[in-house]
């Protein structure tokens, strides 16, 4: 009886990788997003309520990328944008009153 050697064949796992180009304008995107506010003031410019509409933005879309390896990565660039831009005072300002 002859040994026949099985031969098995290796499929490679085809990973999809995003460019470094694509990487680099999400990222640019997530900054811009995240340092997006709404702020509602009155008449004499005094704040009444604000909301980081960029932050949810961006984050519902971390959620559903594609690529999900990099999303702490993401989640960390949208919350360090919306600290910059609450302090730099970045977004829309709606004037009631």
């Amino acid at each position: 009886m002859k040994n026949q050697k099985t031969k098995t064949i290796r499929k490679k796992k085809q990973t999809d990788q995003e460019l470094d180009s694509v990487y680099f304008l999400k990222l640019v995107m997530y900054v811009i997003l995240g340092t997006q506010w709404l702020r509602l003031t009155n008449g004499s410019g005094q704040l009444i309520f604000s909301l980081p509409i960029g932050l949810i933005i961006g984050v519902l879309f971390a959620i559903h990328d594609h690529f999900k390896i990099d999303r702490k990565i993401e989640f960390a660039v949208l919350l360090i944008a919306m600290l910059v831009g609450f302090y730099a005072e970045i977004g829309i300002e709606l004037v009631i009153g």
